[in-house]
């Protein structure tokens, strides 16, 4: 499932995932070399295993030596080069491809229970008549319900290679029995669009989560689908895209840039220089952009956020972002384990490496690095922004940009943190405004599943008062008044904190009951519209309309296209 990142403990584990994200392999369409040429069969560590091997005194699993000195040497270099054993390979891999083989459900884990929030159309749990709202108990005959079960445990037991079969057990709401279905594995298609709407009445918003094998596909149809839609002008949120495929970066930037215009180039001691240039060809090069980034945009994020910047085609909106400017090379061992080894630094049009300083084999402090951001006040303010690289980098139209550590937006817009209080953050934290979500959906899903619109489906839970049925379930978790943490470092009251913090819960609230029946098409209009980032992405927007370039760019598609007709 996707989540929200909010303030204070909920970054320790957004790091934790980002940071195997981040290391993932780049296609780029440079020139192909190998670097297996380099390999020296006896190497002093060969001689070393052969010895042991050999001539210990008693008998070595070898086999574990071995990974555990793999994962050492590798942590002696960089940050995102990677040993990833043969048993994560594949789930590792699936990150970033178009689809993997699995049942077909969307879940999350409350109360050591695996439940069931959506059901991918199309897929295999679909097919058998499994619903939004089931709970996994049983699969294949053994209790999957347990004290210490995890994301990582339901994930490994669910896929599987696709025509297998697995048996669930299943509890449904207001059925007592069990109920049991034997699903056959099938493709599930990820998707790295989350949703494509618009935003007003020009201007269309596409929510790009990842760059994997399929984004530039999905995003060119979200660009087609919004434009039938009336939009003149787009957002391209890559806010929390922590990257992938730096072909696909390349590909989406290539839509909106000149001919010869540069996109991207990479280089390092064995990978020969290569330059990615814009073909002229793309179908929306008059067309105001605005790309939003944030703290933990990176990677292929950053080039595309970075071509548009350097050649003034965009602007770009929200807070510095993460900083990460190597490429890496994927390179399998025969055991069916691989190595993801960086092979090259990636530069902006500008000559900006934007990749932030790292010491070799000190991961703890690079990794901290996000956490020391956050607290001198870095996600708040633009003037706490400290800038490693003095270094003047200009842009297309001669303006002046930095290197050193992330892209820096045209328009900093630090977190909102007027209506945040120590209940908020604590349920949100703990999760409980997701739990809650989940629970009212759960319970009231046939009457919910009667609205199509979103828009609908709000005005019923504002009519409902659904905050009022939260703040009992947060009381009987303990979050209450007399829960003495929420009074420590503030001197309001907790019901006072509770009124202030009220738009903000409603909002989150409302947001996910709405996901949980209309999905992510649902969910990002109703959340987007109160976001300070997108408000002003939509006023910046607004002036772009009014400017004298935009009217005589319109003005000559029209005329082109005429002209076009006639021929």
């Amino acid at each position: 499932m996707k989540k929200f990142i909010y303030p204070t403990l909920t970054i320790i584990a957004v790091l934790l995932g980002f940071f195997l994200g981040s290391t993932s392999a780049h296609k780029a369409e440079a020139q192909q070399y190998s670097l297996r040429n380099f390999f020296t069969p006896q190497s002093k560590i060969d001689q070393m295993l052969q010895y042991m091997q050999q001539g210990y005194v008693e008998p070595l699993d070898l086999d574990s030596i071995t990974e555990e000195v793999m994962q050492e040497l590798v942590q002696k270099l960089d940050p995102h080069s990677a040993y990833i054993p043969k048993k994560d390979l594949e789930m590792v891999n699936s990150e970033l491809s178009a689809s993997f083989s699995g049942i077909g459900v969307q879940f999350n884990i409350q109360q050591d229970t695996v439940c069931i929030v959506a059901v991918i159309p199309g897929g295999p749990s679909e097919g058998v008549g499994v619903l939004a709202g089931d709970k996994i108990v049983m699969v294949d005959d053994s209790l999957f319900a347990y004290k210490g079960i995890n994301n990582e445990k339901v994930m490994h037991t669910l896929r599987g290679p696709k025509g297998t079969e697995v048996k669930l057990g299943i509890k449904r709401f207001g059925t007592d029995e069990l109920l049991s279905y034997t699903i056959v594995r099938g493709d599930i298609p990820v998707h790295a669009v989350d949703a494509a709407f618009m935003a007003d009445t020009q201007t269309g918003f596409i929510k790009v989560n990842k760059f994997s094998e399929t984004t530039y596909s999905e995003f060119m149809s979200a660009l087609a689908k919004l434009r039938t839609q009336g939009a003149q002008g787009y957002i391209v949120d890559l806010r929390e895209n922590s990257g992938g495929y730096m072909d696909q970066a390349i590909k989406m930037a290539n839509e909106f840039l000149q001919e010869g215009d540069m996109i991207v180039y990479a280089e390092g001691r064995a990978y020969p220089r290569y330059e990615a240039r814009a073909n002229g060809k793309g179908r929306f090069l008059q067309n105001p952009l605005i790309v939003l980034i944030d703290d933990f945009s990176a990677s292929a994020s950053e080039i595309f956020a970075g071509a548009m910047q350097d050649n003034d085609r965009a602007t770009i909106i929200g807070r510095r972002s993460f900083g990460k400017g190597l490429v890496q090379q994927q390179l399998p061992f025969s055991d069916g384990s691989a190595m993801r080894l960086t092979v090259a630094r990636y530069y902006t049009p500008s000559g900006r490496c934007i990749q932030k300083p790292y010491t070799l084999g000190q991961q703890e402090d690079y990794q901290k690095e996000i956490l020391d951001r956050f607290e001198h006040g870095e996600f708040y303010s633009a003037d706490s922004v400290h800038i490693n690289d003095s270094t003047a980098y200009y842009t297309k139209k001669g303006r002046v940009v930095h290197g050193g550590g992330g892209i820096m937006p045209d328009i900093f817009i630090g977190r909102d943190t007027t209506l945040l209080t120590p209940f908020y953050n604590k349920c949100v934290n703990l999760a409980y405004t997701y739990q809650f979500a989940y629970r009212y959906t759960d319970t009231h899903r046939k009457e919910l599943q009667k609205f199509k619109k979103w828009q609908d489906l709000e005005d019923y839970l504002n009519k409902k008062d659904v905050l009022q049925d939260f703040l009992k379930f947060a009381s009987d978790k303990g979050v209450n008044a007399q829960d003495t943490t929420l009074t420590k470092t503030t001197s309001l009251s907790v019901a006072k904190q509770i009124q202030k913090s009220r738009p903000l819960l409603k909002r989150l609230i409302n947001a996910y009951i709405v996901r949980n029946i209309l999905g992510d098409e649902g969910f990002y209009p109703l959340f987007e519209r109160d976001d300070e980032i997108t408000r002003s992405a939509i006023e910046e927007m607004n002036k772009k309309y009014e400017s004298p370039d935009f009217r005589r760019d319109i003005h000559a598609d029209i005329i082109h296209g005429a002209i076009e007709k006639r021929k």
